[in-house]
Order: C-alpha cells, then sequence, then structure tokens
C-alpha cells in the first residue's frame, strides 16, 4: 500500500526557516562573520526555487527541445559564475568563468546525454521532466568538484611558486614542474563524490532517494535511480575536474614554459 503524499505549507517552510536564522544568530554569536551570509543565501534558496518551480511547470506543460536549450544555458552560466565566487585566487579575465563553464559543459552534458539516451531510454530524450533534474543534479555536483580543484590548484601554485620555479630552472617541463600540485588537486576535487558513494546507503540517504520516498514512490525502484545518480554524478564530476584542471594548470605558464601567476587575480578574502 502507497503511503499519502503530505504537502507543506508556509508555516512547515516557516518552522524549518527558524533552524535556519538560529543558526546564522549561532554564528555571529562566535565571531564567525558568516550569520549574514547564511541567511542571504537561505533568501536566495528560498526565491530561486520558487521561480524555478513556476518556470519547470511552464517547461513541462510544453515538450520543446528551445525552452530545455535556454534553460540549460542559464544553468550552465550560473553554474560557472559560481564555480569562481569563492575561490581565493582565481583566474582572471574571461578565463575564471570560461575555464569551468567549459569542463562543466564537456563533461555534464555528455554524461546527461548518455545517460538520457542509452540508460533511461526516455522518449523523447530531452523530456523535461527527467532531462532538467538529471542536469541540475550534474551541474551542481560537478561545480563543487571544479571549484575545490581549481581553488587547490592556484593557491597551491601561489605557495610552491619557488619550487615550480627552481624546477623549471632545472630544465622540467611545465607539467613536470605542477605535475603534484595537479595531482593533489584532482584528488581534492574528486573525494567528495567518492566518499558519497562510501556512504550512501550507511551513513546517509541521499536526496534523490529520499525525494522519491517520500513522494511515496517504491523504495527499490528509488534505490535504482539513486544509484544511477552516484554513478553520472561521480563520473561527471572526476571528468569535469581533470579537464578543468588540466586546463588550469597550463593557464599557468606560457609557451616558454615560465609560470605566470600574474594570470591570476589578487586574494578574494
Amino acid at each position: 500500500m502507497t503511503a499519502e503524499t503530505i504537502f507543506l505549507s508556509p508555516t512547515d517552510l516557516s518552522l524549518a526557516a527558524l533552524l535556519v536564522i538560529a543558526l546564522a544568530l549561532a554564528s555571529r554569536r562566535m565571531g564567525l562573520d558568516l550569520g549574514g551570509q547564511i541567511l542571504v543565501a537561505a533568501l536566495r534558496t528560498t526565491i530561486q526555487l520558487c521561480l524555478v518551480g513556476l518556470v519547470l511547470k511552464v517547461v513541462f506543460s510544453s515538450i520543446h527541445p528551445l525552452w530545455i536549450a535556454v534553460m540549460a544555458a542559464v544553468m550552465l552560466i550560473a553554474a560557472a559564475r559560481e564555480v569562481m565566487a569563492r575561490q581565493k585566487r582565481r583566474f582572471s579575465g574571461w578565463w575564471g568563468v570560461g575555464m569551468g563553464g567549459g569542463a562543466m559543459f564537456v563533461s555534464s552534458f555528455a554524461i546527461t546525454t548518455l545517460s538520457l539516451l542509452a540508460v533511461i531510454r526516455v522518449d523523447p530524450w530531452y523530456t523535461p521532466q527527467y532531462a532538467i533534474p538529471l542536469l541540475g543534479m550534474m551541474l551542481g555536483n560537478t561545480m563543487t568538484g571544479i571549484a575545490l580543484g581549481l581553488d587547490r590548484l592556484t593557491e597551491s601554485a601561489w605557495e610552491q611558486r619557488r619550487i615550480i620555479e627552481a624546477q623549471l630552472m632545472l630544465g622540467n617541463t611545465w607539467s613536470e614542474a605542477i605535475g603534484g600540485i595537479r595531482r593533489s588537486s584532482a584528488r581534492s576535487a574528486m573525494i567528495p563524490s567518492i566518499n558519497a558513494m562510501a556512504a550512501a546507503g550507511l551513513v546517509s540517504l541521499p536526496g534523490m532517494m529520499t525525494g522519491q520516498i517520500l513522494a511515496g514512490n517504491p523504495p527499490f525502484e528509488a534505490v535504482k535511480y539513486q544509484i544511477l545518480i552516484m554513478f553520472i554524478i561521480s563520473a561527471g564530476t572526476g571528468f569535469g575536474a581533470l579537464i578543468a584542471v588540466w586546463a588550469g594548470s597550463r593557464r599557468l605558464f606560457d609557451d616558454r614554459h615560465r609560470l605566470r601567476l600574474d594570470r591570476l587575480s589578487k586574494p578574494s578574502r
């Protein structure tokens, strides 16, 4: 027997919002200087999700690839901006946004399309009920992985600039001089998704699975979809991070194998 779906009222959400407000007050009390950011993030979450709910209602009622392409482009641009927004030393100019956006486009869009065509096999493959949520989860997780990888790359290159330059003077190529930093940066980007896979089912019930169960879907069907999501998110995050970290490493050097830290902006925090 399937349980009846329970719909949440504004009062229910207000009670949950009180917890976030309490966290912001506790942060201010402890001098963490995060209270304002917590409240702004909560407000942005509320406004953005309400707006996207209205947009999805329109998109779902009219299955047209143009609307889906527009929404996907907006999601990609927003994700590309967020990749660079909180890095301490980001790449200056259009490289700051273009590098993360390009890596996400190659990995997230390719893997989402492959999943829709070969795994889920929905007809048409761009059906928004499947395409938009899958792409959103892919972009969200890939964005985090790429941001972590690039942040680790640029900060480590700055801190170890003398070591890198010494290796270059010894005759090493740019790839050899920054190879260790590149590998550690890629590892940092992949660890969250690896941890999520390792802990799924034992430590946590992932979001999509929880949402489907709360909506009344059979638990094992929710499990199968969650396994799919975990696999494609891990692959998307991994490939996206590898692309971004490699491109970032190359950007730190010119054609004469000289370290060019002037291509990074000043620390943002």
